[in-house]
């Protein structure tokens, strides 16, 4: 006797037997009671998910004749009536699945919409099977348009696809549409569970956690990777052995990692790493499994309270996540988490994928502060508030009338305000003065002062430095020129003004300027025209550009004008663009004008309250 794989021995049914599909059995079943029955379905999702499997149920469904052959259209098909055994077995005669992916032409829609004319032979219905149906021509979908939309009563379409967004929007509008979405891998866990139980299989925990998420949301690879790992493992599933044909790499050096970052110990990650490339790890999984965990440490971060949740009490890994959630701080765990993730797709780039997992590892280490550089920069901090601080507080001036005093020679470790400049050299106009904490140094010269000291707070010295004013409001905020709202002056007519905006469309009607040089010819304004040279001038230095300047010489140049570009940056008045605006803007008005003095429109506008939509008036 052949065996049967996994796959297809424990496919589905019936509804009840669909796992992680919840929100599609329930609407399916509901209308199947209801027998409020559409036309045509289509089923998405990635591969593995069911919806093959959800479209060989639905035709039980509709075409089942119940065990004593008097049954209806139900939500529970019997699978003991003939009709259900011959659509479980591939044989029943009014169940066609097409396989667009090799049968994508318009001849083979033709010949399958051929059939839909004709009744059932043995069922109620009719049911048409296009699998991944995203793979039709575009001539094949207009083909099945007319019969997708108004097929007969007793003929029902049933599309599946892996790719919607190939499918054209005419054909989507005619269907019912479901999403199977991928499976989480404690569904995919807890089915291969009860699989395994009942083929007798022992089984690890652990490796079936393996296989769960190897599977990436795929029942139907979960039970593939179940079928290879029995045959790997002769008759029973060991953590070891899955995880050696899975190329996964072991928790514990994932722990050991990250444990090692969180402690800044390098020589401890470029270890793990070379013991990785000795045991022939994948690099990839390695940055994989780290970002599982890293999710999990951040998950914990914020909600500490899910450590005591149910999943977590299951999972045997909980405990080094939460011992290793609470040794690296939160920020940490997101760079880190942010590093693995990009990390994988250096691999391919470098030469040694192995080496480039040793850089990715490493470089959080490179941006992880050390103790020192973090105390040095908490103790700048606290420098830099006391000074903040004291320089709040008014340093006491000498008198006016003394010139010498007794000096007092302070401690070398108290700092010594010196006295304020003379008004009779007061700060540039515009400017004001800076209090700056400038320590005194032990063996220089120490600044004359006459104040006494004070052993209990340390004084800032207080120096003279001018600093830039802001100016006022009104004018900080004031627009430019060309943000200005309001329609923009009228430009002053001049011969170098005509002259220019003649030329320029002349270059652009000859095409003999495009792109940046059209748009440096649009924009400038000619300031003054030599013998040899002229002046442009322009308000954006971004169109100065050295290819910009020799392309729209050499256009001058072929009409004529053989003179060298001096290009100025300043405000422009009269340029062509400028000009051809002016240009579209009356032209804009008079068609307004003319539209809002039409005795017809008056009247539209007085008899039925009509108002022009602004915006949709637009000059012939």
């Amino acid at each position: 006797m052949s065996y049967l794989v996994l796959a297809r021995k424990f496919r589905p049914k019936t509804f009840g037997e669909m796992v992680g599909q919840g929100h599609v059995v329930q609407a399916l079943e509901n209308a199947l009671t209801t027998q409020r029955l559409h036309h045509a379905y289509l089923f998405t999702g990635t591969r593995g998910v069911g919806k093959t499997t959800v479209s060989r149920i639905l035709a039980k469904s509709l075409n089942c004749q119940g065990p004593d052959g008097q049954g209806g259209i139900t939500a529970t098909p019997c699978g003991v009536c003939q009709a259900c055994k011959d659509i479980d077995s591939g044989r029943f005669v009014d169940y066609t699945e097409l396989d667009a992916a090799s049968n994508r032409g318009v001849d083979e829609v033709q010949s399958l919409l051929e059939q839909a004319v004709y009744k059932p032979v043995q069922g109620r219905f009719k049911v048409f099977m296009i699998d991944e149906v995203h793979m039709l021509t575009n001539t094949a979908f207009n083909a099945m348009l007319k019969t997708l939309e108004e097929p007969p009563e007793y003929l029902k379409f049933v599309l599946a696809t892996t790719d919607p967004q190939k499918v054209p929007v005419t054909v989507l509008s005619r269907c019912l549409q479901f999403n199977l979405r991928p499976m989480a891998p404690e569904t995919v866990l807890e089915h291969l569970t009860g699989v395994l139980q009942a083929e007798q299989v022992p089984a690890e925990p652990q490796a079936l956690r393996l296989l769960a998420r190897a599977a990436r949301g795929s029942m139907r690879d979960a039970l593939s990777l179940t079928d290879q790992a029995i045959a790997f493992g002769n008759g029973e599933l060991l953590e070891a052995g899955v995880r050696q044909m899975l190329g996964s790499v072991d928790r514990g050096h994932v722990f050991k990692l990250i444990e090692a970052l969180a402690l800044g110990d390098g020589r401890t990650v470029v270890d793990t790493s070379e013991a990785l490339r000795r045991d022939g790890m994948s690099a990839a999984s390695t940055l994989e499994e780290m970002t599982a965990v890293l999710q999990a440490m951040a998950v914990l971060q914020a909600v500490p309270s899910r450590a005591e949740s149910a999943d977590s009490a299951t999972d045997p890994d909980a405990a080094d996540t939460a011992r290793l959630a609470s040794l690296m701080p939160a920020d940490e765990t997101q760079l880190l988490y942010s590093l693995c993730l990009h990390g994988r797709s250096e691999l391919g780039l470098a030469p040694d994928e192995y080496a480039a997992l040793t850089m990715v590892l490493l470089r959080l280490l490179a941006f992880k502060p050390s103790n020192a550089a973090a105390s040095s920069a908490s103790a700048e901090k606290k420098t830099l508030n006391e000074a903040a601080r004291a320089a709040s507080v008014p340093a006491p001036v000498a008198p006016a009338h003394q010139d010498t005093a007794a000096i007092v020679a302070p401690p070398a470790s108290i700092s010594v305000a010196a006295p304020v400049p003379p008004r009779s050299n007061p700060a540039p106009a515009g400017q004001r003065l800076a209090v700056v904490n400038e320590p005194v140094r032990p063996n220089g010269p120490r600044p004359s002062a006459e104040i006494e000291p004070s052993p209990a707070a340390e004084a800032p010295r207080v120096l003279a430095v001018p600093m830039r004013v802001q100016p006022p409001p009104s004018q900080r905020d004031a627009p430019r020129p060309d943000e200005q709202r309001g329609p923009a002056p009228p430009i002053p007519p001049s011969e170098d003004g005509d002259f220019w905006h003649a030329t320029v469309t002349q270059m652009i009607a000859a095409e003999s300027i495009n792109a940046l040089a059209r748009e440096l010819a649009l924009q400038s304004q000619l300031v003054a025209r030599d013998v040899d040279q002229w002046i442009l001038r322009v308000e954006r230095e971004l169109l100065n550009q050295p290819s910009a300047r020799e392309k729209l010489t050499d256009a001058l140049a072929a009409l004529g004008h053989g003179v060298k570009l001096a290009i100025e940056i300043g405000a422009v008045v009269d340029s062509p663009a400028r000009r051809n605006k002016q240009a579209a803007d009356e032209r804009q008005r008079v068609a307004e004008e003319a539209i809002r003095s039409d005795p017809e429109v008056q009247m539209l506008m007085r008899e039925f309250d009509a108002k022009i939509v602004p915006g949709t008036l637009k000059p012939a």
